[in-house]
């Protein structure tokens, strides 16, 4: 078979595995997405397995492998590679795996692999698998809103930890774990403070952001819930769940309820 030929086949094989609804495609996403939170539990453990030397070096080339495969997979799969770059998602994964290919010179930036957790979950490869039977938005909202708030807890206690250890109280990474949280929910137990005046910068920083995170996941959790129905008209996709006319168009909405 021709190489060009052979690039075709490829490339369709890629787009049915990443895009296609059937079971194989979908266990081969669920498999994507274990591996992928093993290596999100790998990134938070980071702190402690750097100790172990070699094996650490053996395990962050391994994901950095996977993670390379996994990053040409998808382009490929998708149809236009430029559109496709063009994504926040993506150069935040590229990132990540240049930390994992170089890290002894980006080791001191390790800590925002864990965004890794924020693209997983706000990737579309996510959501047409494990959300694919969800159509209340509430699910989607909340999820990542969550995830959100997860992120910025690792990765201010990374930021944290390799800035400020031996200051302030910071002796380990439990810590800079107990600091970020005290301050992510304004407790402020004064026990822990990071020293001078970046020490303060930091501290408002993560009190502001926290208040503002978890803002949002109130938000999702209490504000009324939507629903996925696309207009058939306008395209709109989110409607209230007892809607009959789109509000965007006016168009009627037929939107299926179980308990009708």
């Amino acid at each position: 078979m021709p190489p060009r030929a052979e690039g075709l086949r490829l490339r369709a094989r890629l787009r049915y595995l990443y895009h296609g609804s059937g079971p194989a495609a979908v266990r081969f996403r669920l498999a994507v997405i274990v591996i992928d939170l093993a290596i999100i539990g790998f990134f938070l453990a980071t702190p402690l397995l750097k100790e172990q030397g070699l094996f650490y070096y053996v395990m962050d080339y391994l994901i950095a492998a996977f993670l390379a495969l996994d990053l040409a997979a998808r382009a490929l799969a998708y149809t236009d590679i430029k559109d496709w770059l063009r994504k926040p998602v993506v150069w935040v994964d590229l990132f990540i795996l240049a930390t994992l290919l170089f890290p002894a010179w980006l080791a001191n930036l390790g800590f925002l692999r864990i965004v890794r957790l924020w693209t997983l979950v706000n990737s579309d490869v996510f959501w047409r698998t494990v959300g694919r039977r969800f159509d209340d938005t509430r699910v989607e909202d909340t999820t990542k809103a969550l995830a959100a708030v997860l992120t910025f807890l690792f990765v201010s206690t990374g930021f944290v930890y390799g800035l400020f250890l031996g200051q302030g109280g910071i002796g380990g990474y439990l810590d800079a774990l107990y600091f970020t949280v005290t301050s992510l929910t304004t407790t402020g137990y004064g026990d822990i403070t990071l020293p001078g005046p970046w020490g303060r910068v930091v501290s408002i920083a993560v009190m502001l952001t926290g208040i503002t995170l978890f803002i949002r996941l109130a938000q999702t959790l209490f504000r009324p819930h939507k629903v996925r129905f696309p207009c058939d008209r306008c395209g709109l996709q989110n409607h209230d769940p007892d809607a009959v006319h789109c509000k965007a168009c006016g168009n009627t909405l037929c939107i299926p309820d179980e308990g009708r």
